[in-house]
């Protein structure tokens, strides 16, 4: 029976092939979609693990600072510190941005304001070094493209890059770019210089600011307008021994501040952060599934019209159904494994080159196989059913 189906493919193997190819394409599309859901995910997991904290702590009734707006009075910082089974707290800012480099070109990064040698600083360099003066330097990851020395602008300030890192990403997959957490404070809650100007003259026109008996009123006010100690959230290293529930606890009660840990922050992530993003994913590959399936049940059927003849010789000289459609369904998984085949080897080539990180698992992958192998064989039925019904009379007809 292989050779009776080996011997039909033989006859008309470019068509074959070039249908396996197809159909490849399509499955090396499938299989990239599922690449890019897992890179989300990947990305999301990266980004806590590159915070290095056990605790975020955020504005009360949030769920920042990745997924909304969250705004902190920098001083909370320390009360956070003298909390019992806190080994270390650190300020930290985040913000997207089109950050432009040397050349003019504008790179979309998540900026992030850290305190050197705190959490939120790069856990490794791939080149250069840490930022090690309070303004003015910035370590970038290799994605966004800046170079050692090179000169980028954030906001209204130049910034020298002293450090490459790898992997640093946002929950979107936006590269990162590493400030002072001075720097990134002025760069994300100060207004431009004509708004500031703007406030300064509409300040000084309000008699409750500008009142003749008070002196240094108004300069007190204005100088609160063109400062800024806010931050995003306040990252938490929880000492050994303690449990971070039993750490979370007590800063939610006496500090009036939302703490998750890092289940809580994942499932934020990746639950509700990207759970749009993974629906739109689901759907594609239920659409290119059932293309796929058109695409074999199609060919397939081609295939066995085209043989109608021989079809009825086989069961004109008492040939089995059972061995007929044995023969069609090992042509439907042929094409199958030439199709995963193809498509694999295009997933793997072309996946470097997406703008958004790809991560194939071969756990996937055995699974496109399984899905793909199931999908022909049920496309193989139409083309069954036609063979079956051929009456042996048509062989002599």
């Amino acid at each position: 029976m292989i050779s009776l189906a080996g011997r039909d493919i033989a006859h008309s193997w470019r068509k074959f092939v070039l249908t396996g190819m197809g159909l490849g394409l399509l499955i090396g599309v499938t299989l990239t979609m599922a690449g890019v859901y897992r890179g989300m995910v990947d990305d999301a997991q990266a980004l806590l693990d590159n915070s290095r904290a056990d605790l975020w702590v955020v504005q009360k009734d949030t769920q920042g600072p990745y997924a909304e707006s969250s705004s902190l009075r920098d001083d909370l910082v320390r009360g956070v510190r003298g909390m019992p089974g806190v080994a270390q707290a650190a300020n930290v800012t985040y913000f997207t941005m089109q950050v432009r480099g040397a050349s003019g070109d504008d790179t979309r990064a998540m900026v992030v304001g850290i305190e050197p040698g705190q959490s939120g600083e790069p856990g490794y360099l791939v080149a250069g070094r840490q930022i090690t003066r309070s303004h003015y330097e910035a370590v970038a990851d290799i994605k966004t493209g800046f170079a050692i020395g090179e000169r980028i602008r954030i906001r209204r300030h130049d910034y020298t890059v002293v450090g490459l890192t790898r992997r640093m990403v946002s929950s979107g997959g936006d590269p990162m770019v590493f400030i002072a957490l001075k720097d990134a404070q002025e760069a994300q809650f100060l207004k431009d210089n004509d708004a500031i100007q703007n406030d300064r003259i509409r300040t000084a026109g309000n008699p409750a600011f500008n009142r003749p008996g008070v002196p240094g009123l108004l300069d007190a006010v204005q100088a609160l307008q063109t400062s800024s100690h806010n931050v995003n959230a306040i990252l938490v290293q929880v000492t050994p021994g303690f449990d971070t529930e039993q750490v979370a606890e007590p800063i939610r009660r006496w500090k009036h501040l939302q703490v998750y840990a890092r289940a809580g922050m994942e499932d934020i992530l990746v639950a509700k952060l990207i759970a749009t993003s993974a629906k739109q994913i689901g759907m594609f590959l239920v659409i290119l599934a059932i293309v796929s399936a058109a695409i074999v049940a199609f060919i397939i059927y081609t295939m066995t019209l085209g043989k109608i003849r021989e079809i009825a010789v086989l069961k004109l000289i008492g040939t089995r159904n059972r061995t007929i459609a044995g023969m069609i369904l090992q042509q439907a998984l042929g094409l199958g494994l030439i199709g995963f085949a193809v498509g694999k080897v295009a997933a793997t080539l072309w996946a470097p080159v997406f703008p958004k990180f790809v991560l194939l698992l071969p756990q996937d992958a055995i699974t496109g196989l399984v899905v793909t192998m199931a999908i022909c064989a049920i496309a193989s039925t139409l083309a069954i059913r036609t063979a079956l019904q051929v009456d042996p009379a048509e062989a002599i007809g």
